[in-house]
């Protein structure tokens, strides 16, 4: 008789649950770390934020979540359904990661045409460290996407999507703090 754990119900690789939640702590102290100082100095941490454009951030929420949704399809389809509508489906999520990408590329180069730097504020100190983070996890999305592509199972598909699912949730908590809290 085999024994049973909690473990035993969770989708996937435990080890892909184990990154996802390291990610979220070091998400959330990051986050914790931005709203305590944000106390210190907030007439700052406002002046900083008014150098943001929360319209693209606002537009690469509905792109990530997207992608977030398409992810869902393909491990959805990729458990009864066509290998080529998986792949399809992946590669969309795939194709709109870039998207966020190239938009956060765009504002991150439109701060530094204005001169802005982590050493201009602790407000951008923080936004560097959270929004770069996070766009290395998109990156890293992406790149897991175009694997998955090429070998569409269900294994191999549901902690690739698991995945980007942290990396949705993460922006969508980044998003309001960084962008929109005043």
């Amino acid at each position: 008789m085999t024994e049973t754990t909690s473990f035993d119900d969770l989708p996937g690789d435990l080890m892909i649950w184990v990154l996802i939640i390291s990610e979220l702590l070091v998400f959330g102290a990051g986050l914790a770390a931005f709203l305590a100082v944000r106390l210190t100095d907030p007439a700052g941490f406002a002046a900083a934020q008014s150098h943001l454009h929360a319209g693209l951030a606002g537009i690469n929420t509905l792109v990530l979540v997207t992608s977030g949704w398409l992810a869902a399809l393909a491990h959805r389809v990729a458990q009864d359904g066509p290998p080529a509508r998986t792949r399809g489906l992946l590669a969309a999520a795939g194709a709109l990661g870039l998207i966020f990408l190239v938009i956060k590329s765009t504002e991150f180069s439109g701060l530094d045409a204005a001169g802005i730097s982590t050493e201009t504020h602790a407000f951008f100190t923080f936004y560097y460290l959270l929004t770069g983070f996070h766009a290395a996890h998109v990156l890293a999305g992406v790149v897991l996407f175009g694997l998955a592509v090429l070998r569409p199972q269900p294994a191999t598909v549901q902690p690739i999507a698991a995945f980007w699912h942290m990396v949705d949730l993460v922006w969508v908590l980044l998003f309001p703090v960084i962008y929109l809290l005043r």
